[in-house]
């Protein structure tokens, strides 16, 4: 059974108007978030043995501050150009080239893409609570979690079973 992670970037900041939207950097706001959605994933087990990234400046540093969490290297992951503001469609042919060693995949991109992708590759095993709750809202830094009984080359529309979906503000809210 291969496992896949879809995080939405960290919430970025508008602060210098002038940046260019692939420069922009993470808000104070996604500094908090990106870690502890790393370690909401080191706590539960999650821990990606292929990791692909948009190379836009707000994705590398949400990588870099779960990484952090995880334990893993940033080095580690593949920066990725087909990922910058890709569709549902295009997201979902990357995934299709993984290779087929990797057990567990970390995909860190933008919506609406990863918003589309997650709701399209759910099947009708998925979490219910989990899907209602996705489909409500996928806002920054949330992470949805599938189970993938095909190979990666064969992952399709309805062919992953969501297991959870988390936000930042559900984690922050279970602490206090």
């Amino acid at each position: 059974m291969r496992e896949l992670y879809l995080l939405r970037h960290a919430k970025s900041s508008w602060d210098d108007p002038a940046l260019a939207d692939h420069d922009r950097p993470l808000s104070r706001r996604g500094e908090r978030a990106a870690p502890l959605m790393g370690r909401f994933m080191a706590e539960h087990g999650l821990f990606p043995d292929h990791v692909l990234v948009s190379p836009s400046q707000r994705t590398r540093q949400t990588w870099r501050f779960a990484a952090t969490e995880l334990g893993q290297g940033y080095s580690e992951a593949e920066f990725d150009d087909a990922i910058y503001n890709a569709s549902a469609d295009r997201l979902l042919s990357l995934l299709r080239l993984v290779p087929e060693d990797a057990s567990r995949v970390l995909l860190i991109g933008h919506n609406p893409g990863m918003e589309d992708l997650a709701s399209s590759l759910a099947d009708e095993n998925s979490d219910r609570d989990a899907m209602a709750r996705m489909r409500e809202k996928f806002p920054t830094a949330a992470l949805a979690c599938f189970t993938v009984t095909a190979p990666w080359n064969a992952l399709d529309h309805a062919t992953a079973c969501l297991t959870r979906f988390v936000t930042p503000r559900q984690l922050e809210a279970d602490a206090a």
